[in-house]
């Protein structure tokens, strides 16, 4: 197929920017030009990076680090999330993950999903992902990244909607990036969004350009 380029990059709406640029190379017919920047958010604890192409968003997701403000899950399931944080896990959350499903969803959603993680787990030091998820979606983030329910179905009442727990351990996502990313041709028999991953090599030097920014002293 034709060759992507697509941007990931922080959202700031104060409009002001460090940005790291990073090309990242892949082995099949596209290529993603990542550029990763850090929000002017003063507690550091909220994230958001958008993927773009030809100045559209095709993709976003937002990562909140606890802290002061606790975590959004924490509204809907209080009880787990108190059970999480005394075992002394650093927790983390993903929230409004989306991809555009005509661009090529998978390797948007991969991308996003591996440039957060290097955010929360490599950067940060985060142990433990939280998800809020609809219940029909559970099965698929199941699949494509690993996930396990950590609590069933109950009404969230920020958004008016049911929504599943799901929690994610960093150390099996970093086993699985170690065994897959970079390796698309894998894809079809894995059927999980690791294969579409940056490879191991690539994620050194995005860790190593954003240290360059001072990312583990941010908030």
């Amino acid at each position: 197929g034709a060759s992507r380029s697509f941007k990931i990059r922080a959202a700031d709406s104060a409009g002001q920017r460090s940005s790291a640029n990073i090309l990242v190379k892949r082995r099949y017919a596209w290529r993603g030009y990542q550029s990763v920047s850090i929000p002017n958010d003063q507690t550091g604890t909220l994230i958001t990076l958008n993927a773009t192409e030809s100045d559209s968003t095709i993709g976003t997701i937002t990562i909140g680090l606890d802290g002061p403000r606790g975590l959004l899950a924490e509204e809907t399931f209080p009880e787990e999330v108190a059970r999480l944080r005394a075992t002394r896990q650093r927790l983390c959350e993903f929230t409004k993950l989306a991809a555009d499903p005509i661009t090529g969803a998978k390797q948007v959603l991969a991308s996003l999903f591996h440039v957060a993680y290097i955010v929360a787990h490599r950067l940060r030091g985060c142990d433990m992902l939280l998800m809020e998820v609809n219940p029909r979606h559970v099965a698929y983030y199941r699949r494509m990244l690993g996930c396990q329910v950590l609590a069933q179905e109950r009404m969230n009442e920020r958004v008016n909607a049911p929504a599943v727990l799901l929690c994610l351990d960093f150390a099996y996502t970093r086993e699985q990036i170690g065994r897959f990313a970079g390796q698309p041709e894998r894809a079809a028999t894995e059927r999980t969004l690791y294969p579409y991953s940056s490879s191991l090599a690539e994620e050194a030097g995005i860790i190593c350009r954003l240290r360059e920014l001072d990312w583990l002293s941010c908030g």
